[in-house]
């Protein structure tokens, strides 16, 4: 008896100038499932989902509706199909209301247009309970945490009654507990009926709530698993055909304790961090863990200069420093790779080659009046492209055009290009796959290996143990645990976090 799919895709295959992203690749979604899509960067899963809700149109093969072929030539097409799509980067408008966000194209109103505030209210109300949330329907969403954000993204997506509901990358912002709320909020929507499509690179997230993972690679489908059927290390060598290590490797060895290259005293700014006190020695990585909000993005941005601290010391190999701008502190050899790479980190409309060599230009200009070297230029971006490994097909590509994963290398490529005794890296694998994790890693282990001193943010847990020789925890804007890595594990950094341990 063939089985009946609430959404199916068949043969589909979408090219690109110079790139095929998907090459005939099949998905089959059931009614009421949680179904992964998982793959390295570039693999075709966001190609596949922007097929699929209608944002591109495939060149081959066909999409089926419970048994019906649909076209959809738009989002609004998918839309009126059954499909609702949630990007990772949330599309909601800062200063409008939740209720004016979730209901933005099919605003309650009269026969003379006029909409209802009243009923509007009301409807948002009950969208709210369906997730258990508390929020006020009138207050703009730009007060809301990025976690209630994502509720009310996701509620305007449903406010349309989708039966099939993608999420990209839904966690990638979210603290633990915010994560195992979104879980809950998702185990709702199932059981009231809605299909899911989950994508992640978080693989426990997929055995966490997933019923089925899709593996893709390359741009083909490799194959679907129930995700009871496997373990991690299946589908990590489905992913990338190779095996993956994130355990920690001791460095201690290669740390010279004698040689603090970073110090700082009682750092303290106005409302968001206070009294951080912390010592980063040559050759060491240092991670800082805690929760969303706990201030290690304004200390590192404070530490670059985009910040301004009310009080305390900083010291660069022993010398006492005050970066007012960013500009002063890559001149003193501090270099800062944001949380956000596609705001705050890259040219995403430059070529890979522009973005190498921008943060000190003046290396690649000739004396005579400054004119800008191209050779040297195309030179020390193809050694970057070979020695971080980035997947392109020139120097010449744009950053936007990159995955993830390359993204995320490019920008280390353009910090290292400055030589830094201090690199801080933020979330430096946000949104990165298993096996480009992997590769930024080990950029990171070299770079200390060299003897610079390594600052890593990170909200992954797993990360911070993989990766760090020595280990700090935030909370509420102060330093409340401090342990090296043989001392830390998942359960002391989450009590340091929450404040279970004090």
């Amino acid at each position: 008896m063939q089985e009946n799919y609430v959404l199916e895709a068949k043969g589909i295959s979408k090219l690109f100038p110079g790139v095929l992203a998907l090459d005939k690749v099949d998905f089959k979604l059931r009614k009421s499932e949680v179904h992964a899509v998982v793959g390295e960067n570039g693999a075709g899963k966001s190609t596949l989902m922007h097929v699929l809700g209608g944002i591109h149109r495939p060149n081959n093969g066909h999409i089926f509706m419970n048994g019906e072929e649909i076209v959809c030539k738009s989002p609004t097409d998918a839309q009126e199909q059954g499909i609702g799509i949630v990007f990772q980067e949330l599309s909601l408008i800062p200063e409008l209301s939740v209720a004016e966000n979730i209901f933005t194209k099919n605003q309650p109103a009269n026969k003379l247009g006029i909409i209802s505030k009243e009923k509007l209210k009301m409807q948002t109300k009950k969208l709210l309970e369906t997730f258990k949330e508390d929020i006020n329907p009138l207050m703009p969403v730009k007060f809301l945490t990025i976690a209630k954000q994502q509720v009310v993204e996701i509620l305007k997506a449903i406010s349309t009654k989708p039966k099939v509901l993608i999420l990209d990358e839904p966690t990638s912002s979210l603290t633990q507990v915010e994560t195992m709320r979104l879980f809950e909020n998702i185990r709702t929507l199932k059981n009231s009926g809605i299909s899911i499509i989950y994508i992640s690179h978080h693989l426990q997230e997929i055995f966490e709530i997933a019923d089925r993972a899709t593996v893709l690679k390359d741009g083909k489908f490799v194959d679907t698993v129930n995700t009871s059927d496997v373990d991690e290390e299946r589908i990590v060598s489905l992913m990338v055909g190779r095996d993956v290590s994130h355990e920690y490797v001791d460095r201690q060895n290669k740390i010279d304790y004698k040689k603090v290259v970073l110090e700082t005293k009682a750092l303290t700014h106005e409302s968001l961090f206070r009294d951080i006190s912390i010592e980063v020695h040559a050759g060491e990585i240092l991670g800082m863990a805690g929760l969303i909000g706990a201030g290690r993005s304004e200390f590192a941005r404070t530490l670059f200069g985009l910040d301004k601290a009310k009080s305390g010391e900083v010291f660069l190999e022993g010398r006492p420093i005050k970066a007012s701008s960013s500009t002063e502190a890559i001149g003193l050899g501090i270099a800062y790779t944001s949380e956000n790479r596609k705001l705050e980190g890259l040219y995403l409309n430059s070529t890979i080659k522009e973005n190498c060599v921008s943060p000190r230009l003046d290396r690649f200009s000739k004396k005579i009046l400054g004119i800008l070297d191209n050779k040297l230029m195309e030179d020390y971006a193809k050694m970057c492209v070979e020695k971080f490994n980035i997947s392109t097909p020139s120097i010449g590509q744009f950053a936007r055009n990159l995955s993830g994963g390359n993204q995320q290398k490019v920008l280390l490529s353009m910090w290292l290009g400055i030589q830094p005794k201090v690199l801080i890296a933020d979330e430096p694998t946000k949104g990165v796959d298993v096996g480009a994790k992997a590769e930024i890693y080990e950029i990171l282990k070299k770079l200390a290996d060299s003897g610079v001193a390594v600052i890593v943010i990170s909200s992954d847990l797993l990360e911070v143990l993989s990766i760090s020789d020595n280990i700090v925890v935030m909370k509420s804007g102060r330093i409340v645990g401090e342990m090296n890595n043989k001392e830390a594990n998942e359960e002391n950094i989450i009590s340091y976090a929450t404040g279970v341990r004090v």
